[in-house]
């Protein structure tokens, strides 16, 4: 498996080295780290093979996590396992990862590299395990801590090691989270050229004991599966690509399509998914765009909300370019403020809150100035950016979460639906 794990900066200096395996010599990785990340060659590719050696890395910041090995490796485990380390740094560095906390903390890092990794092959990488008997500065053992270091081991050691047993709440609670980033590109006729949709389901768990979650959701394949005898058994949404947390049972979803995990305490993401199938797209933008000579532009924005009229939009911002030589522009807005920005280049057309099933127009007379250049402005397109809760542009719903524990209690469960925009351009 992996040989070393090799943290350098951005000078190809070597800031820790930890050695698993002897394969590969320190003055290879040297040659490394002189010619691809001093030098800069070559360095855009994760892979790098130079003499029979691997070479897997990835950059944080300024410094690149470096994972040798002269075996066939899984790179792309070998790249999750680097970028779940630096997770787990920033665990133990305040959220912070550069250099000066590297430097700072080796110690911590030499003592988490050996319990991460064991001849060469990935252990467990959760830090709230992790933080409970590896401290900066040590830990001071003493006998009436023994029982409750084997605990800690075992559940380390153990098959459900992101969870600890004696989790104990007064108030049981699951909180769910439905965030969706909606991807979009429009041609100038209104044509959708190009839609995503970007999700996670991100879960806040309060609960006691060991509970048993089950999670289902309104997915094409376990709508067709329960309703095979029904009409419209095809109404569920089409999932392209699917993520989980290590927590759920991969064999029971093959099966039924449900989602079954024991969840870790705190808040973690259960799934991340994407979406390019009948995207419902939340904003339409009608706009036109009329140039007179040299002098002056004309443009007439439409907004309209296409989702319920009960549900509210949030921070909606758009942004029209306008070209470099502009001077002026006056603008007047059905709803919200727009005015012109220098800064950002564009007119900036602000809507704290916007309800749905509502069109609004911009108005813009936009004035340039002299210029000896006779380049033809070549428009970018208009971009939006919103929140809109109680919405999903996907059409994903928690059809269903049942909790079982044996100590039998009732938990208290809450959902929130938000989509937000991604990549939200529509072209002049």
């Amino acid at each position: 498996m992996i040989s070393s794990i090799v943290f350098v900066n951005m000078k190809g200096e070597i800031l820790i080295y930890r050695l698993y395996k002897d394969d590969i010599t320190r003055s290879e990785t040297l040659n490394f780290c002189t010619r691809i990340i001093a030098r800069k060659e070559n360095k855009e590719s994760p892979v790098v093979n130079i003499d029979g050696a691997n070479f897997i890395h990835v950059t944080v910041k300024d410094v690149t996590l470096v994972a040798t090995t002269k075996s066939n490796v899984n790179a792309i485990m070998a790249m999750h396992f680097l970028y779940c380390l630096v997770t787990l740094c920033k665990a133990y560095f305040g959220g912070e990862f550069d250099e000066n906390h590297v430097r700072k903390h080796f110690v911590l890092i030499y003592e988490l590299l050996d319990e991460v990794m064991d001849y060469g092959v990935p252990q467990f990488l959760e830090p709230d395990i992790l933080k409970q008997y590896i401290m900066e500065g040590g830990i001071q053992i003493s006998m009436t801590d023994l029982n409750k270091l084997k605990q800690i081991t075992t559940r380390a050691t153990g098959a459900i090691s992101w969870r600890d047993e004696n989790v104990f709440y007064k108030r049981n609670e699951v909180y769910i989270d439905v965030v969706e980033n909606v991807n979009v590109l429009l041609s100038n006729k209104g044509t959708i050229l190009r839609t995503d949709v970007q999700g996670q389901v991100v879960v806040k768990c309060q609960l006691s004991g060991m509970p048993e979650c089950k999670f289902g959701m309104n997915d094409k394949l376990l709508m067709q599966k329960e309703s095979k005898s029904r009409e419209g058994a095809d109404r569920g949404i089409v999932i392209d690509d699917l993520k989980f947390h290590q927590c759920v049972r991969l064999g029971q979803f093959d099966k039924e399509r449900a989602i079954t995990f024991i969840p870790p305490d705190g808040t973690f993401d259960l799934m991340t998914y994407r979406i390019t199938e009948n995207v419902n797209l939340p904003f339409k933008i009608m706009p036109i765009v009329n140039e007179y000579g040299k002098n002056k532009i004309e443009a007439r924005i439409k907004l309209k909300s296409l989702y319920d009229k009960m549900t509210y939009a949030t921070n909606v911002v758009i942004k029209i370019p306008c070209p470099k030589n502009t001077a002026s522009a006056s603008c007047s807005a059905g709803a919200g403020r727009a005015r012109y920005e220098p800064e950002n280049g564009a007119v900036m057309w602000r809507i704290k809150k916007y309800q749905g099933e509502t069109e609004t127009l911009l108005r813009c007379d936009i004035t340039l100035s002299e210029t000896t250049s006779d380049k033809v402005w070549i428009k970018p397109p208009i971009s939006m950016d919103f929140q809109v809760p109680m919405f999903t542009a996907s059409g994903l719903r928690v059809r269903f979460l049942k909790i079982s524990e044996k100590s039998g209690y009732k938990p208290i469960k809450w959902i929130r639906y938000i989509t937000k925009a991604g990549d939200y351009q529509h072209r002049l």
